[in-house]
C-alpha cells in the first residue's frame, strides 16, 4: 500500500470537483490515456479506460462521500483501489493498493507515486484557477 498526505491550496469543494471530473483525469494522471463515460461521476459511475502500455479496462467510483472518494480501476493483470480523503483544511491523503501480476512487475515504478499524484492534482487545480 502506498500513501501520501499534503495540504492542497484549494478548497475541499474544488478538490472534490476535480476528482469527480473523470473525463479530465488523464490531464493530471499520466497513467490514463483516455476515459469515456458520464461527464460527472457519482458513486457507481463506470468508465471505459485506456492506459499506458495500450491496455483497456474499466474505472469505477466505488465511494463518493463528502470527505472521501474511492476509485477502482483495472486492466488485464492489474487492479488498483485508490482513496482520496479530503479534510476541511484541504489536507488530502491519497492511499492506493495495487494487485495482480502486472502490479507485481510494475511495483518499483509506483514508489512515491501517491506523492506525485498529489503534486499533479495541486498543479492542475492551480492551472484551472489561473485560467478562470
Amino acid at each position: 500500500m502506498e500513501q501520501a498526505t499534503d495540504t492542497i491550496p484549494a478548497g475541499p469543494t474544488a478538490i472534490r470537483h476535480l476528482l469527480l471530473d473523470a473525463l479530465a483525469l488523464p490531464e493530471w494522471n499520466e497513467a490514463f490515456l483516455d476515459i469515456e463515460g458520464p461527464p460527472a461521476a457519482a458513486e457507481g459511475s463506470r468508465y471505459a479506460l485506456r492506459v499506458r502500455l495500450g491496455l483497456s479496462g474499466e474505472l469505477l467510483y466505488t465511494a463518493v462521500e463528502p470527505d472521501r472518494i474511492e476509485i477502482t480501476w483495472q486492466v488485464p493483470g492489474f487492479r488498483e483501489v485508490g482513496t482520496w480523503a479530503i479534510g476541511q483544511d484541504s489536507q488530502v491523503t491519497h492511499t492506493f493498493e495495487q494487485t495482480g501480476p502486472l502490479a507485481t512487475v510494475l511495483r518499483p515504478a509506483y514508489r512515491n507515486i501517491a506523492t506525485i499524484r498529489l503534486a499533479r492534482l495541486t498543479n492542475r487545480l492551480r492551472a484551472l484557477a489561473h485560467s478562470a
